[in-house]
């Protein structure tokens, strides 16, 4: 169920609001182009930035609009406990299928802090909970044996958005936690290797606006076809890196800018990226095909 090319969206604003129309607009054309499910409200959908009722409805009205034709991961992570269950409740009433929970970021939990606050999840809720591993911005980083310890406290984790970038952690989380355990690359870059190590699909930023490429890419490597997958690699490859020049995911809008997905509105400190990025993804979605 949870596995291939599942988007991390945008969260579309216009004139300081969340657009809603362009964001069902991204969703349908998710849908048709092939994408394997959705993460609404996380770190690329400017979940810092949204308000509580905002960050509710997104999930409420992505729930809806997808009705179950593909999974919705909710974005429902907090540094504080007490906030991140209130989250998963509200994502399980609404009929999510998932929801993916950062560590505590800012507060720099150990490992028992991090056991604990997955422990309480896990008693206040039986949603499934992926992790989301991401040390660039948390400065926390899970370790294999931790997240073990995790699974043991929280039958409920059932898998890992992993965006440490470091593939050999792939093979490491298959021996201590488990063949089960759905590992999800948090990287684009690295998913080709992150998958013929294990993994099985990308949480993707590159999916919001170049969805088929993406979901052609997994569909090519959960089936073991690599020659495949790397043609489609040396197509994406450079989108993957251009839209990190900058902070996520301004570049990412400024693409679906271009495309006509939705206007290019961050919320700050985001700004939009500047003309010398501009100019590197305009070279990227050429080499894409995209424009």
């Amino acid at each position: 169920m949870f596995s291939g090319s599942i988007t991390a969206l945008i969260t579309p604003f216009r004139d300081g609001a969340v657009d809603k129309e362009a964001f069902v607009r991204l969703l349908e054309w998710q849908i048709a182009e092939g994408t394997h499910g959705v993460v609404p409200a996380g770190t690329t959908g400017e979940s810092p930035t949204l308000t509580h009722e905002e960050h509710r409805d997104l999930i409420k009205l992505c729930v809806e609009v997808v009705d179950k034709r593909i999974p919705v991961i909710a974005g429902a992570g907090s540094n504080s406990t007490a906030e991140a269950i209130d989250f998963i409740k509200h994502a399980e009433s609404v009929g999510a299928d998932a929801v993916l929970s950062v560590t505590g970021y800012y507060n720099k939990p150990n490992a028992a802090g991090l056991v604990a606050h997955y422990e309480a999840i896990g008693k206040a809720s039986t949603m499934p909970v992926f992790l989301y591993n991401i040390p660039p911005r948390t400065v926390i980083d899970i370790s294999v044996e931790t997240m073990a310890a995790i699974r043991k406290a929280n039958p409920n984790v059932i898998g890992v958005k992993d965006a440490t970038a470091d593939i050999s952690r792939v093979s490491a989380t298959r021996r201590v936690v488990g063949e089960d355990f759905i590992q999800l690359s948090g990287e684009d870059i690295t998913a080709l290797g992150f998958n013929a190590h294990g993994g099985l699909g990308c949480i993707s930023v590159s999916a919001n606006v170049a969805p088929k490429l993406c979901s052609q890419f997994q569909e090519a490597t959960l089936k073991g076809d690599y020659k495949t997958a790397l043609a489609l690699q040396d197509k994406l490859s450079a989108l993957h890196k251009a839209l990190f020049i900058e902070p996520n995911p301004a570049g990412v809008k400024y693409v679906a800018s271009r495309l006509g997905i939705c206007a290019e509105d961050l919320r700050l400190p985001l700004v939009p990226v500047s003309p010398a990025t501009r100019a590197v993804i305009d070279e990227a979605l050429e080499i894409a095909g995209l424009v």
